[in-house]
């Protein structure tokens, strides 16, 4: 009999010691099950939901309905709006398509403007028209220009034909160009050759240098052959060294190979070396 007791009791103790734990298990379980009710989630149990989470689940899927209906989602049930919110959704609307119809965009629906509403729209259509035309856009329509559009427009598409041919830059047509203007170009183009061919860029022709362009170009030619020549650079060509320069360089490349020699770095052509180098290197016991 004391043992059935005994383990009676023991039983009870470790009912009452998994209790915590299971508990916890149970809440969290119970709490997930509520953030999955109250997101619209698959996983929601509502059977395992309170009389006040039923409460709270409902509030939040009326609230995710009203944001879906203001963000024009299909989703959106518009039977479940109260009559404020179907107001406000009301003018949401409208003002959206208001915006629409001002910036162009297909989704506008023009039967909805008022009559307001739709001269503001006629305007803004005919400033992006302007613009386009002005800056050589593909969806100018020259045939809704007033006069005195086409007049801005013609001027403007001018002034930008002369700005690409000064600049070597967009579509550049000489024809369009008056006296000054040719000249202004002509002698842009002139100095961006000038450029080119000072800094070895491929869009050089020298037979446009003027004689002072030319020797400049000669001079930066120069300095970087024999810069390429001191760095042994592959594009070095030796042929266009002067007398002064190849001494330069040939003074530089025996001093490199005695150092080399001397210390036992680098590349070491003994055969180069004069007598007294030798005589450095491996003296005479």
């Amino acid at each position: 009999m004391k043992v059935s007791l005994k383990k009676c009791f023991g039983a009870q103790v470790a009912c009452l010691s998994l209790w915590p734990i299971l508990a916890f298990a149970q809440s969290s379980d119970l709490a997930q099950n509520m953030a999955d009710c109250k997101a619209g989630r698959d996983d929601c149990d509502r059977s395992r939901l309170s009389q006040s989470e039923v409460t709270d689940v409902a509030l939040a899927a009326h609230g995710r309905n009203v944001v879906n209906c203001r963000n024009g989602y299909d989703s959106c049930d518009r039977s479940k709006l109260t009559e404020p919110e179907t107001t406000a959704l009301a003018v949401a609307d409208h003002q959206r398509n208001v915006s629409d119809c001002n910036d162009g965009m297909l989704s506008c629906d023009q039967s909805k403007l008022t009559p307001m509403e739709a001269r503001d729209m006629a305007a803004a259509q005919r400033q992006r028209n302007l613009a386009a035309c002005k800056n050589g856009w593909g969806d100018c329509d020259r045939s809704k220009l007033t006069p005195a559009e086409t007049e801005r427009v013609d001027t403007a598409r001018r002034q930008l034909n002369a700005s690409d041919c000064e600049n070597g830059a967009g579509v550049c047509n000489h024809t369009q160009l008056t006296p000054s203007q040719t000249r202004e170009a002509t002698a842009a183009e002139l100095q961006r050759n000038a450029q080119n061919c000072t800094n070895g860029w491929d869009e050089c022709d020298h037979s446009r240098l003027t004689p002072q362009q030319a020797k400049q170009t000669a001079y930066s030619e120069d300095q970087r052959n024999f810069s390429a020549c001191k760095d042994g650079q592959e594009t070095c060509d030796y042929a266009k060294l002067s007398a002064t320069e190849a001494k330069t360089l040939s003074d530089a490349e025996h001093k490199r190979n005695y150092v080399a020699c001397l210390k036992g770095y680098g590349y070491c052509d003994p055969s180069r070396l004069t007598v007294e180098e030798v005589r450095t290197i491996h003296p005479v016991n």
